[in-house]
């Protein structure tokens, strides 16, 4: 049995080659079949006596059952310990019931997965209430990482960026602008914003804000439905900024949704490639596979 296996999701095995060439392990492809009323069955191989499943939770409802039913094939063919590897973890947002009748879904997936799984590890998850991935997972090892160190080197790269100044959208990316403008040494500042639902936001620049002929970066984890970044942006052009990019971790947006941001004013929109998207020019494999290195 060899020492660790990384299991891939299929779609996923681009993103996975830079991964299995940093860690030098072996790598295999989950196999899917879907029956034609929808359910799954799931083959795995080789046996590993450490296993690490490699997939992203966007679109998670389906996904889920497929890679709970890979973690059970894993253990059932020997596996000692099973990693879920996820650059983006889903239903972190919902970690409190807003209106009666409502399920706290965060609390719902930090009790299944440690049912599978051995250790949790994630890029920026997003997380409010609740302060630490540890507070979701409380049985298990989990570990949350951060690509604000990857996106502070791409901006450092790109001379275009000399001077900007780093905006987050709201007060709920003040954790991820603040970090980036640390590790730059570039200004920052955070709007803030009033959500009234998924496509409804009045974001508010700070009255102190210059940015009259400046460079503005939008900096944010998440990037949905764009709303807000696109709100945010025609408020700097408004304000005099004499460009703007946004730089996001994981981009969940649809093509369409790319397009309007890109209309109101965006000049380059970028991503990491936890998630796969037409923006991805951000690896995160240094840093997943870092995280893996006591593993081997």
């Amino acid at each position: 049995m060899s020492r660790c296996t990384l299991h891939i999701y299929p779609g996923y095995e681009r993103s996975a080659i830079a991964l299995t060439a940093l860690l030098n392990c072996e790598s295999e492809l989950i196999e899917i079949h879907t029956f034609p009323d929808g359910e799954s069955r799931i083959q795995i191989s080789p046996e590993s006596a450490t296993a690490v499943v490699y997939v992203c939770l966007d679109h998670p409802n389906e996904k889920l059952i497929n890679v709970i039913f890979a973690a059970q094939a894993l253990r059932d063919s020997g596996a000692k310990r099973i990693i879920l590897l996820c650059p983006y973890l889903c239903y972190m947002r919902q970690d409190k019931a807003f209106h009666q009748g409502e399920t706290i879904s965060q609390q719902v997936i930090g009790e299944l997965l440690p049912q599978y799984f051995d250790r949790i590890i994630t890029v920026d998850p997003h997380l409010h209430r609740v302060s630490s991935i540890e507070d979701v997972f409380k049985s298990i090892e989990a570990d949350a990482l951060s690509a604000t160190g990857q996106i502070a080197e791409v901006i450092m790269a790109d001379p275009i960026h000399a001077g900007a100044i780093l905006v987050g959208p709201d007060n709920e990316s003040k954790q991820w602008v603040s970090a980036v403008s640390r590790k730059t040494g570039l200004d920052f500042a955070t709007a803030t914003k009033i959500r009234n639902n998924d496509r409804d936001v009045i974001v508010t620049l700070p009255n102190t804000l210059d940015v009259l002929g400046r460079h503005a970066i939008i900096v944010d984890d998440v990037v949905s439905s764009g709303m807000t970044v696109r709100r945010c942006a025609s408020l700097l052009l408004e304000a005099g900024a004499s460009s703007i990019d946004v730089i996001t971790v994981h981009a969940l947006c649809s093509d369409e949704d790319l397009a309007l941001i890109r209309a109101a004013g965006v000049s380059r929109f970028q991503s990491c490639d936890g998630i796969l998207h037409t923006s991805n020019t951000i690896s995160l494999a240094p840093l997943l596979a870092d995280s893996l290195q006591k593993e081997l």
